[in-house]
């Protein structure tokens, strides 16, 4: 069920047997980057939600860093009732997951990591890459470059492609802005030390943006409670490329009673 609320980013809330999963989206995603995942786990309460600034979040105002988006996803778990819950951030939202657990809020029972952005930002990120970053948006045609040769390792298919693209699309100017020209150099070790939760960290072996390498040396040491697990082969775009592996290690990390991961496509 969607939630809408004038002061919140719009959330959909699968109520179901627990902990619930708090998904948090990519640069360029929305809460429909997980619905393989969630299929895949059709007994589990699940959360998802557009950041503020994407898809049906767009016209909340800013600011649209990774502190409001972590204040937002506090109020939103306030908003929905949860007291027993498992943080699932992706990329950006790996960051905005770290921000949050370092308050060390009431219920938080873990968080995964998938292709995170780092504590401490890469060797990578210097002011040229953030520049072509910021860019690399503006366009749907720059969008599928990115999407064919940065973002992913293996094929996806043609809805999956195309929402891609719309996705990335369906946001303003100064949200699509804010990671790449700011959040992605944000050095957060002080905040990440503060967790006290444990953590799944997921890597894909052919990640380009956020490589398996940059997670050990630039996470991993930062998380006191942490296991890295590596998958063969994939890209950066974990939740379209790999929902399956996505979804049973979810289910694996933080089990309920009675569950089993559905092979529904």
């Amino acid at each position: 069920m969607s939630h809408e609320n004038q002061n919140l980013p719009v959330y959909d809330h699968r109520p179901g047997q627990g902990p619930t999963l708090v998904f948090l989206h990519y640069w360029g995603g929305s809460a429909r980057t997980w619905e393989r995942v969630v299929k895949r786990l059709p007994d589990r309460g699940v959360l998802s939600f557009d950041f503020r600034g994407w898809g049906r979040s767009r016209e909340l105002p800013g600011p649209y860093g990774l502190e409001q988006l972590a204040q937002d996803t506090l109020d939103i778990v306030r908003n929905a009732g949860l007291t027993d819950y498992v943080l699932v951030g992706h990329s950006m939202g790996g960051k905005v997951a770290q921000l949050v657990a370092a308050t060390r809020p009431e219920g938080l029972s873990g968080l995964v990591l998938i292709g995170p952005g780092p504590a401490r930002p890469g060797d990578a990120i210097t002011p040229e890459y953030q520049a072509a970053q910021a860019s690399a948006y503006d366009t749907a045609e720059s969008v599928a470059a990115a999407r064919d040769s940065i973002l992913t390792a293996t094929p996806l298919d043609e809805q999956a492609q195309a929402q891609v693209v719309t996705d990335s699309r369906s946001t303003v100017p100064e949200a699509r802005e804010a990671w790449p020209l700011h959040g992605i150099a944000d050095d957060i070790t002080p905040h990440t030390r503060m967790i006290n939760a444990p953590a799944l960290v997921l890597a894909g072996e052919n990640d380009g943006v956020e490589p398996p390498q940059v997670l050990r040396s630039n996470l991993l040491p930062y998380l006191t409670r942490a296991e890295l697990r590596v998958l063969p082969a994939i890209g950066h775009l974990m939740p379209l490329e790999a929902p399956d592996l996505i979804a049973a290690a979810l289910a694996d990390f933080a089990p309920q009673a009675g569950s089993s991961v559905s092979g529904c496509g």
